[in-house]
């Protein structure tokens, strides 16, 4: 019976195939009905912390609307784009599928404002990273297997995580990266595979089109300031030629949708083009590279960052925004500030955790990072209000 997954005879060399995974840190036997990327991915979809991202902000913390994205939705939306790419290119997509899943589990409450303020809890500690926080997740945290902390993912996953913005230098290894490198080298100083890089180049436009939809929707901006922007004005024209007599909101529809597509157009000509002159031969040639291979081009990285500076000036420093934020992080921060100071307070197994590395300030304050950072939205204002509201004792 052949397994159903990808038939590796039908992908291109240098995709990082299943069959040629350098394995699992802790060696378990391999599954009769899914391929090694495919068991990665069950075991992020499993997960507590896959699961908690439907209540962590990605721009509307939850009390905005029930329509905005959330990690959760953000992850979906970089996976599905991740899947479309690499099945074009015929390289794994259950891999790039995978990556794009796990890239965001390490987020914080509240998004990137919740991130800098625990960012400036963490300062004296070791400092804190979502980027580090999903390693340690996928590598400690999690604890649903009797054998292993963490999920026991393959190195080609864990690899793609951790470098799927490109290579780390090792003055910017965080310690739990640090102490995990030591022991299995991720061979941080090179690219990723190519599976990786469509994941992150994923997440750029997903995040870049949707936040544009989301912003509309909220009523941040409206169509007609969108006229001048690159991508999003001739989209939105066109949409309006077609469809004299469609709603605003459809017509931001059918403009994300274009936008979309234009972008992994773009995407998939740059690749195919520096995959020509590259000529890799296998994953590893990938890796090698002095650049990576799955780009925009220049004129589309042009327009990406005219995007960006509009949703900087009307949307991520709006002040509706910059007071969602500054509550958020003066709340990250209260509770890190209370539960160093009272770490019986914390919750059973997170306190016995504390005692366990008692006078180690710096575990401690790690071990406090790890509980908030694993905090809803909601959860976050819940406990809040339970410690410092003065009409609530218990």
């Amino acid at each position: 019976m052949t397994p159903p997954f990808q038939d590796s005879t039908k992908l291109v060399p240098y995709a990082t195939l299943a069959m040629r995974s350098r394995g699992r840190r802790i060696a378990e036997a391999p599954s009769a009905t899914r391929s090694e990327y495919q068991r990665d991915r069950d075991r992020i979809i499993h997960s507590g912390a896959f699961r908690k991202l439907r209540n962590k902000t990605q721009v509307f913390i939850e009390s905005e609307g029930d329509y905005y994205r959330t990690r959760l939705t953000h992850s979906l939306e970089v996976a599905q784009i991740a899947r479309s790419i690499a099945r074009t290119l015929s390289v794994d997509e259950d891999l790039a599928e995978t990556i794009a899943l796990a890239h965001d589990l390490g987020h914080t409450c509240f998004g990137h404002a919740g991130e800098d303020g625990l960012a400036a809890a963490m300062q004296p500690y070791g400092g804190f990273s979502h980027n580090e926080q999903t390693f340690r997740i996928l590598t400690r945290l999690e604890n649903r297997y009797a054998r292993f902390d963490g999920l026991n993912l393959t190195w080609e996953t864990l690899e793609g995580v951790v470098k799927h913005n490109g290579p780390v230098r090792p003055k910017d290894l965080l310690p739990t990266l640090r102490a995990f490198n030591a022991e299995w080298d991720l061979e941080i100083g090179t690219y990723a595979g190519i599976e990786a890089q469509i994941a992150a180049l994923s997440d750029d436009i997903a995040y870049n089109t949707h936040d544009i939809d989301d912003g509309h929707r909220a009523g941040f901006f409206r169509l007609d300031d969108l006229r001048d922007l690159p991508l999003f004005g001739p989209a939105i024209d066109g949409a309006r030629a077609r469809y004299p007599q469609a709603e605003k909101p459809r017509l931001m529809y059918e403009a994300v949708r274009e936008v979309i597509g234009l972008m992994i157009e773009d995407v998939l000509a740059v690749t195919r083009r520096n995959l020509a002159a590259l000529n890799p031969q296998s994953a590893e040639d990938i890796r090698a590279a002095t650049q990576p291979v799955v780009a925009f081009s220049p004129a589309m990285g042009l327009h990406v960052g005219e995007l960006r500076k509009f949703l900087f000036a009307r949307l991520y420093r709006h002040h509706r925004i910059n007071r969602i934020c500054a509550k958020a992080r003066q709340i990250v921060g209260d509770l890190f500030d209370f539960f160093m100071e009272h770490d019986d307070c914390l919750p059973a197994g997170w306190t016995e955790a504390v005692k366990a590395r008692s006078g180690d300030d710096v575990a401690k304050a790690r071990i406090i990072a790890d509980y908030i950072a694993g905090m809803t939205d909601r959860f976050a204002v819940q406990e809040h209000r339970r410690l410092f509201a003065t009409d609530t004792m218990i």
